[in-house]
């Protein structure tokens, strides 16, 4: 391994989606509660992703996009977003080192 290679990089951990959510209803003045009570869910929804215990669902995406007027697209690209750089921290290296890309695979397999 080259010395590049060896250094650790310290990340700034992703920021999960639920961050969003908290700063959202911080500058609108809202509680968790009047929010889930608002997209008609349970409370302990909304306070488990904003936590970052849960993920944002498509049918949490299309309530929050349509209370706070954005797109359902915005909220499912962050989650999406979040759970790759999360596996990336997780798993990249053991996958990088497992899976081959194709153009080095012996055609005769």
């Amino acid at each position: 391994m080259s010395e590049m290679q060896n250094i650790e990089i310290d990340r700034i951990p992703p920021s999960h989606p639920g961050e969003d959510v908290r700063e959202l209803i911080e500058d609108h003045g809202l509680s968790q509660y009047r929010l889930a009570k608002a997209l008609g869910i349970q409370q302990t929804r909304i306070s488990q992703i904003i936590k970052g215990k849960r993920s944002i669902t498509a049918d949490t995406a299309l309530r929050l996009a349509r209370f706070f007027n954005m797109t359902p697209q915005y909220w499912l690209n962050r989650q999406m977003n979040y759970d790759l750089e999360m596996a990336q921290i997780q798993s990249g290296e053991e996958i990088a080192m497992a899976v081959k890309p194709m153009a080095e695979v012996p055609a005769a397999l």
